[in-house]
């Protein structure tokens, strides 16, 4: 295996790279479109958002004064429902009270959606509801919807139809992160490594994929596995099992061959899905057994796992304090503008 600081050795090599944005080659996206896959990109995003509000305030042309105010949001996946509702929460209780001198009445917020629905994944239910608390909040939901090109100033669209903005968002697909190396045969769509059912890269018994990075079919799947965390910590739980029972829990033990034992064999365990939209406001869908709700109730589900899934409890109660006060304050704490992140920093670990 080769890497930036050298050459390795392997007995197993576990490829988990996950994913990153797919612009799908358009060069102007690349540019001038933001993405949110990373720390650094959310820090960029906020960065420009922030700062395109304090350029507002000494704009006098009115076009340029639109596009500074407006925001474009592109899929309306997971992540592009809860960014257009939290955008939505800040133009209604947050960013009235920074910039009392613009007029927030002009700010629009537009989703567009290449398909019919919002959150095409999940249930015609959350679909549904998650595209009327939008449009209640004030986001202009446009669906069958493609987006043609965006120069930084102005969206265009495929029926022509053009938006004038200087944000655009894009969370509209991803793309596995595949290692130099692997065989163009090995790749499938959404630039994901065919693994059989044992996380195993065709052709190899070494060699693992799991996650986004990773293209499996199996019955309740057979167009792969969704690109979620839960999909990859499932495949990591299953292929600890399987190498221990090969011998490969201890460097000194005896290792033995793939084939000396009957491998697991992957089964993913939808435990369901959930996306917030606003503030009282979320959809969650379960599978097992088939329930469905939405509102506050389902708010409140949503807050509570991901308030569980926090490491340690003084982690717990620090963000569990934090939420409080930002619900009855109707405020937000995280505002301050750092230095401008560069476009060549995007992909750096801090």
């Amino acid at each position: 295996m080769i890497t930036d600081i050298g050459v390795f050795a392997f007995d197993v090599l576990v490829i988990a790279t996950g994913a990153d944005t797919n612009f799908f080659g358009n060069q102007n996206l690349i540019d001038n479109a933001f993405p949110m896959k990373s720390t650094v990109e959310a820090l960029q995003l906020r960065h420009r958002l922030l700062h395109n509000f304090e350029d507002a305030l000494n704009v006098k042309d009115e076009l340029e004064l639109q596009r500074l105010m407006n925001i474009v949001v592109v899929g309306a996946g997971p992540t592009g429902v809860e960014l257009s509702g939290a955008i939505a929460d800040m133009k209604r209780f947050v960013l009235p009270k920074d910039y009392p001198e613009l007029d927030f009445s002009k700010m629009k917020i537009y989703l567009l959606e290449g398909t019919g629905k919002t959150l095409a994944a999940m249930s015609e239910k959350s679909s549904s509801q998650s595209q009327r608390y939008l449009q209640n909040l004030g986001v202009t939901v446009l669906t069958n919807s493609l987006l043609k090109d965006y120069d930084g100033k102005t969206v265009s669209l495929q029926n022509g139809d053009s938006i004038e903005s200087s944000m655009l968002i894009w969370a509209a697909g991803i793309k596995g992160n595949i290692p130099d190396g692997i065989s163009k045969d090995l790749v499938a769509r959404g630039n994901r490594i065919k693994v059989n059912r044992h996380c195993q890269v065709n052709g190899f018994e070494n060699i693992y994929a799991i996650g986004d990075v990773a293209y499996m079919e199996e019955p309740a799947f057979p167009n792969g596995h969704p690109q979620v965390a839960p999909v990859a910590m499932q495949m990591a739980d299953m292929i600890a099992k399987n190498l221990r029972r090969v011998g490969f829990s201890s460097p000194s033990g005896d290792r033995g061959k793939s084939g000396s034992l009957q491998f697991e064999e992957f089964v993913y365990n939808d435990k369901g899905s959930m996306a917030t939209v606003g503030r009282n406001l979320a959809v969650v869908d379960m599978p097992k057994p088939k329930l469905h709700f939405g509102g506050f109730f389902a708010w409140m589900i949503w807050m509570g796992l991901h308030l569980m899934l926090i490491l340690g409890v003084k982690n717990r109660f620090f963000v569990f304090c934090n939420w409080l006060y930002n619900y009855f304050t109707y405020d937000q704490n995280l505002r301050l503008i750092f230095k401008e992140f560069y476009r060549e920093k995007k992909n750096k670990i801090l």
